[in-house]
């Protein structure tokens, strides 16, 4: 009996001891900022300017398929003066594609919105909506642009509603989510106060699902610049996306890329913008 009690108080001393070392202080998560990967992507950037500088000094690949940046650069003064096909200058078809994009986006973000709004806290409103939205959001801009020719024909609002259209689908679906990811505990605190179904939506609903929206906001302008292309096929004669076209018939690639370069910064800048609202509208994101 002693042995058995020594062993068992022998067993107990590591245990003992284990639970005496203190615990390491364990410093919280944080998501990183913005600005600590800045440094990455401006390395990023200019390596991959040296490489395509290196790639086309050196003739690795024909200038037809890849055109140096000096070729670029030239496309880009001679669009600019109007000196290419056309003769149409390069602010021409800027201003053109931006009327037609953020014309499609404000109209989608004022009906998509409380549309997303009204599904996420209705099922009347759900069953009504969800169903062509989940329908045609699958479905690439080119399968139905024949239909909107024929119904609206081949001026502005056949361009303008196939953006509407792309942008549409992730506004409304964001603005949902957002309102279905709102806490049920702050909906009854706000009801336990005598608040009304409005006064719930408005300061608790969507306060709630602004981060979703802004982000499906950022998605949906992302989805229009990429149906620009798409609308301008549709006897466009100014555009980005149909200087882009038209230069592809005549193997300008110089051109083409200025073009996919200049949308892609555009697109590029307006996601800054909307990285900016986000940190001044919806601060507490990522912290809590």
């Amino acid at each position: 009996m002693k042995m058995a009690a020594t062993s068992v108080k022998s067993a107990a001393l590591p245990t003992a001891k284990a639970k005496s070392k203190p615990m390491k202080a364990v410093s919280g998560y944080r998501l990183p900022g913005e600005g600590s990967s800045t440094a990455i992507a401006t390395v990023t950037v200019i390596s991959l300017l040296v490489l395509w500088w290196v790639a086309t000094t050196f003739q690795w690949v024909p200038p037809l398929f890849l055109p140096s940046p000096k070729a670029i650069y030239t496309a880009f003064i001679d669009a600019w003066n109007g000196d290419l096909q056309g003769g149409l200058p390069l602010l021409e078809h800027f201003r053109q594609s931006m009327v037609r994009v953020f014309g499609a986006f404000a109209l989608a973000v004022v009906t998509a919105v409380p549309i997303g709004v009204l599904m996420g806290v209705s099922r009347i409103a759900r069953g009504i909506f969800d169903p062509p939205i989940e329908f045609y959001r699958p479905l690439p801009p080119l399968a139905y642009l024949p239909l909107i020719v024929i119904w609206f024909g081949i001026d502005e609002t056949s361009k303008i509603i196939l953006i509407f259209l792309a942008c549409f689908a992730p506004l409304a679906m964001s603005a949902q989510a957002g309102v279905k990811s709102v806490a049920i505990e702050q909906i009854n605190a706000v009801y336990s106060m005598g608040a009304s179904r409005w006064q719930v939506i408005r300061h608790v609903v969507l306060p709630a699902a602004l981060p979703e929206i802004l982000t499906g906001m950022r998605i949906a302008i992302g989805f229009g610049w990429t149906t620009l292309v798409a609308a301008e096929m549709v006897a466009a004669t100014a555009g980005l996306g149909q200087m882009v076209l038209n230069a592809s018939n005549f193997l300008r690639t110089d051109v083409v890329i200025m073009g996919i370069i200049l949308i892609g910064l555009i697109a590029y800048g307006f996601d800054m913008l909307m990285r900016r609202a986000e940190t001044w509208l919806v601060p507490w994101k990522g912290r809590m």
